[in-house]
């Protein structure tokens, strides 16, 4: 156990896991296993902190920890001084569409910047001011100018306008420095009215073209087929604001999958693969992509990405990875089952955290916890349908029964509710394997 659990963030982890979703905070506190993954995925931080680019595909049944697993690397970049952005694909957010379901989640992200400083989001503000502040100390340091001089102002505006004239080549970049260079007029007058303007801009809120050019002289808008040049804008901008790049988290891909429309399909596949292109040919700096998806709504070559010929080429396996021999440099990241040692790490986790919380000594033995991993692998079905997330749910829910009613033990409640079983291999094989079978510590 990493030290006490602060209570707050207690609350969140379990609260969170009993309704079956990734708590925000407190992942380091449950995280076990996955080091091959989060490797190869510390990597590609590596790699786009040095100015280069990655885009994956975190692959796993509902329930198998695609989410906590891009959280977890959530934490990891802002830790590492990344810009980080999520959002859950929907009905109402996709990548592209007829209803500007792609500027939707573009929305989405922009409002769930977060960095290290600012981890729940909403970070666009914080994240210009500290760029305003940086380039002001960065003069005051250089010149003897004294703050409030006509001549710190100049210098400090030519810094800004030598930031913004860098970008002006980029797609969009002209408008995007120039409402940038806005924020920083706002800032310096105490215009807080523009600089509430500039932020509706930059988080794609203007409707037409016609009230962003009264409001801020600039004859465009975000929209649905180029909300992603703005991403890429920005990932430059961050790193001129002093961090090291940005990453994207969208997950939920498979409700792409379920849009009944083949054509609208087929765009929004499209889109994917001109993010993918343009990771693997350089056109992307400083930019990491992340996606979560179901193996289904993958490898379907009917509705799935793979039934879009220029990603299935790209994307497909080779005739050498296997389960055993994975290419963890593929762009396709698939992944395996827990552990049983791995899974007892983790409810022997929870088990601390829930102790802790409500104040009561730990009363599950190391036999207990064996028995209740027993028991859920032992369940009809296990091998094809059981996920950490039904084991998670399960044993929190065992915690809260057995806190409130301490007169019960697990045997008890254990044999209360009877499973059928049946003779599985949960990691996948048939028939019970010896680990599982003779499964102790």
């Amino acid at each position: 156990m990493q030290g006490k659990v602060p209570k707050r963030i207690a609350t969140a982890i379990l609260n969170s896991l009993k309704g079956g979703v990734v708590p925000r905070v407190g992942l380091g506190y449950i995280a076990v296993g996955r080091e091959a993954e989060i490797s190869a995925l510390l990597t590609d931080i590596d790699i786009i902190e040095e100015g280069g680019a990655a885009f994956r595909f975190i692959v796993g049944r509902y329930g198998s920890g695609k989410s906590f697993l891009l959280q977890t690397m959530r934490g990891h970049a802002m830790d590492r001084g990344f810009v980080v952005a999520d959002a859950d694909l929907s009905p109402e957010r996709r990548l592209m569409g007829t209803k500007n379901q792609g500027l939707a989640t573009y929305r989405e992200l922009i409002q769930n910047l977060s960095v290290k400083a600012r981890p729940e989001g909403g970070a666009l503000p914080l994240i210009l001011e500290k760029w305003i502040s940086a380039i002001q100390a960065k003069v005051a340091a250089s010149t003897s100018f004294d703050v409030g001089d006509p001549a710190f102002e100049r210098a400090v505006k030519a810094q800004i306008f030598e930031t913004v004239d860098a970008m002006e080549g980029m797609v969009h970049g002209f408008d995007f420095a120039r409402v940038i260079s806005l924020y920083w007029e706002a800032y310096r007058s105490g215009d807080e009215e523009m600089k509430t303007k500039v932020l509706r801009w930059f988080r794609g809120e203007y409707a037409t073209k016609t009230e962003a050019k009264r409001d801020l002289g600039v004859q465009v808008i975000i929209g649905d087929e180029d909300w992603y040049d703005y991403i890429k804008l920005f990932s430059a901008f961050f790193v001129k604001a002093g961090y090291k790049g940005l990453l994207l988290m969208i997950d939920e891909l498979v409700n792409i999958f379920k849009i009944p429309n083949a054509v609208t399909r087929q765009y929004n596949y499209e889109k994917i693969l001109t993010m993918y292109n343009d990771v693997l040919q350089g056109k992307a700096r400083h930019l990491g992509i992340f996606m979560g998806a179901t193996p289904t709504c993958i490898e379907d070559t009917r509705r799935g990405v793979f039934s879009y010929e220029a990603l299935r080429s790209r994307l497909e396996e080779g005739r050498f990875a296997s389960q055993t021999s994975r290419d963890m440099l593929a762009p396709i990241i698939r992944l395996q089952p827990l552990s049983y040692e791995e899974m007892y790490v983790l409810i022997e986790r929870l088990a601390d955290i829930h102790s802790q919380l409500y104040g009561y000594e730990k009363r599950l033995s190391q036999d207990d916890m064996i028995g209740f991993i027993k028991t859920e692998f032992g369940r009809v079905g296990a091998n094809q349908n059981l996920t950490p997330r039904e084991i998670i749910r399960d044993f929190v829910e065992l915690l809260n029964i057995l806190y409130q009613n301490p007169d019960k033990t697990v045997g008890d409640l254990m044999s209360e509710k009877e499973f059928p079983s049946e003779v599985s291999d949960p990691q996948g094989g048939e028939g019970v394997s010896e680990d599982y079978a003779e499964f102790t510590l």
